[in-house]
């Protein structure tokens, strides 16, 4: 097992020799700390059907306040990070799936500096605070600390909007439930073609009424 600045650290389980920034689509998958079910509950009505006397359930996912807040956050990263579009995204009782889909061409290229100040000025989680506010006063052969331009925070790619996406969503739900904790880590697949892109897309929309013979159900 590998040291980071002294300390034990699990290699990453993340795809070797990928740049993060590239612009393409990829499917998230993020868990709450021991798979605990903060977000709601997955329930089964009853629905008319158009052709037979007979009625269809129907699963859906019934967000509590915590999985509203997931939920919101999720819907504001394009406000965060302009070159992200979303997928198909669904909040689940203990996990959320979704699609986030890199576009920098969208962006003038003179907007970098600006789009690092938007993504924090209304964050009020301080964790991710203190990581970024030191290095915009920092020299620029200084910049991001020990790590240098490797500082995840400092770069647009996956992990810092990850990073952004759950610091929010602790912050705003730890003032209801204060033992809230998302998995350190999560989980993402680069979606390498149309055929792919459509095939997550339809897991993501049917996730609910499969969640009894979901992995993640306890």
């Amino acid at each position: 097992m590998k040291k980071f600045q002294n300390k034990y650290r699990i290699p990453s389980a993340r795809l070797q020799n990928w740049d993060y920034g590239e612009n393409g689509a990829y499917f998230i998958t993020i868990c709450t700390k021991n798979m605990a079910c903060y977000f709601g509950d997955v329930e089964t009505r009853l629905i008319a059907s158009l052709h037979d006397n007979d009625d269809d359930a129907k699963c859906e996912m019934q967000l509590n306040e915590l999985g509203k807040i997931a939920h919101r956050n999720w819907e504001n990263i394009p406000n965060q990070f302009p070159y992200i579009e979303l997928g198909n995204f669904v909040i689940m009782p203990n996990h959320m799936h979704g699609i986030l889909i890199i576009n920098k061409m969208k962006l003038p290229s003179d907007a970098a500096e600006t789009r690092l100040i938007a993504a924090n000025s209304d964050d009020d989680d301080n964790t991710e605070t203190r990581l970024i506010a030191p290095a915009q006063t920092q020299s620029e052969n200084k910049k991001g600390g020990f790590a240098g331009d490797k500082n995840p925070m400092l770069n647009e790619n996956i992990s810092r909007i990850i990073r952004w996406y759950k610091g929010r969503c602790s912050f705003e739900m730890r003032k209801i439930h204060a033992d809230f904790e998302w998995l350190s880590r999560f989980h993402d697949h680069i979606i390498r073609d149309s055929k792919a892109f459509e095939r997550i897309q339809t897991y993501i929309e049917n996730n609910p009424s499969k969640w009894k013979e979901d992995k993640f159900h306890n």
